[in-house]
């Protein structure tokens, strides 16, 4: 299976219908790979929150638009990253769109864990209350967003549903790095799962982004990583190295406690 993850920079100087635009034509580049993968709010920046209210969508509104077209273009299963959803009741929500290659919603997310210590997303954005899967060819997803990658109760409850790789868009700070890197691979070790973390470069409201987007395999090897500015990272893995994972350590169905019950 391949994967392109798209590291894309977020910088004041580019509108958010240009940086659309320009999205749109980096995902209609990715034909031929099986999944794309974009960060967590690339249209406006996860730390400008200022902005969340004035460039808020419903959720088919003009990204879900343009990222539908650009899925079925490239015919590629593509996790479009989130927006600032706008709920027919004002609520915001912070909201992954999943789509198929044919360009049919296959999925919507809406992040349960809120960011900011009851400032920022924490105050001004609802929280999701549904963990989010979806069937692959080759694997089964399970959805997460940035701030999610801290809460390993979330992961547990994704592979509870059959999770096998997890894809993890954000707009994590470079001043958090070295947590960034740690808890993909401490997801995927303990969950003996693929994860696909797919940051953000450039600056937010005046906070530099990690970048580094990574992919970790189900023993918590890196297999690709990006650097800190734009890129486009692209990895070939096997999803059926999960199941042999899981089958030569089974540690998971030792599991006591938690979302799910042991796997005897």
């Amino acid at each position: 299976m391949r994967a392109s993850l798209l590291q894309v920079a977020v910088n004041e100087d580019e509108s958010v219908e240009s940086r659309r635009r320009r999205v749109a034509a980096l995902v209609r580049d990715q034909a031929g790979a099986d999944l794309v993968v974009l960060p967590e709010l690339w249209t406006t920046g996860a730390f400008a929150y200022e902005g969340f209210g004035t460039e808020a969508e419903p959720l088919e509104g003009p990204t879900y638009e343009a990222m539908a077209k650009a899925a079925s273009e490239a015919g590629v299963w593509l996790h479009a990253g989130s927006v600032p959803e706008r709920d027919p009741d004002g609520t915001l929500y912070n909201t992954s769109l999943v789509f198929s290659p044919s360009g049919e919603l296959a999925a919507s997310y809406r992040k349960i864990h809120r960011f900011g210590f009851d400032k920022g997303e924490a105050v001004l954005m609802g929280a999701g209350e549904k963990l989010v899967t979806v069937r692959l060819p080759d694997t089964v997803m399970g959805v997460a967003t940035c701030y999610d990658l801290r809460f390993p109760e979330l992961f547990r409850g994704l592979v509870d549903a059959g999770a096998e790789t997890f894809v993890v868009p954000a707009g994590w700070p470079e001043r958090r790095r070295a947590h960034w890197t740690l808890l993909a691979r401490a997801r995927a070790v303990e969950n003996q799962a693929f994860v696909l973390a797919c940051g953000t470069a450039g600056t937010h409201a005046g906070v530099p982004q990690a970048g580094h987007s990574v992919v970790v395999d189900p023993w918590g090897e890196v297999l690709a990583e990006a650097g800190p500015g734009e890129e486009v990272l692209t990895v070939d893995f096997d999803p059926a190295t999960v199941a042999g994972t899981r089958d030569r350590f089974p540690a998971l169905k030792d599991r006591v406690l938690g979302l799910g019950r042991p796997r005897r």
